[in-house]
């Protein structure tokens, strides 16, 4: 289990416990957050689950994939070293403390 902090745009920070092998998307539906909506269900077929991953967790995630990278060049203004999808993002032990936040919407 990974405690993830979830803050929406407007700064509600929803802090939960997320189970190994789940995506960081997958917490945030379970959990019933608002912000992340996922409208493919976690096939990196679309970017309704992008967040920005804050900058102390950058270099401790696992690098983007090239699906992953084309998907958020469809997001609600990307951040070149931010920006990921959820839906990409397994939950193990390392990710304990992860914190990302919502943009401003989805799209």
């Amino acid at each position: 289990m990974a405690k993830i902090t979830y803050i929406e745009h407007g700064g509600t920070e929803h802090t939960v416990e997320v189970a190994n092998g789940l995506t960081v998307m997958e917490g945030a539906r379970d959990n019933n957050i608002p912000g992340i909506e996922a409208d493919c269900g976690g096939a990196c077929a679309c970017s309704t689950c992008h967040v920005y991953v804050h900058p102390d967790w950058v270099e401790k995630l696992p690098a983007k994939d090239d699906m992953e990278e084309d998907m958020l060049d469809f997001a609600y203004e990307p951040d070149p070293d931010r920006s990921r999808l959820t839906c990409q993002i397994k939950v193990t032990d390392a990710l304990d403390g992860l914190i990302v936040q919502m943009p401003e919407k989805q799209i």
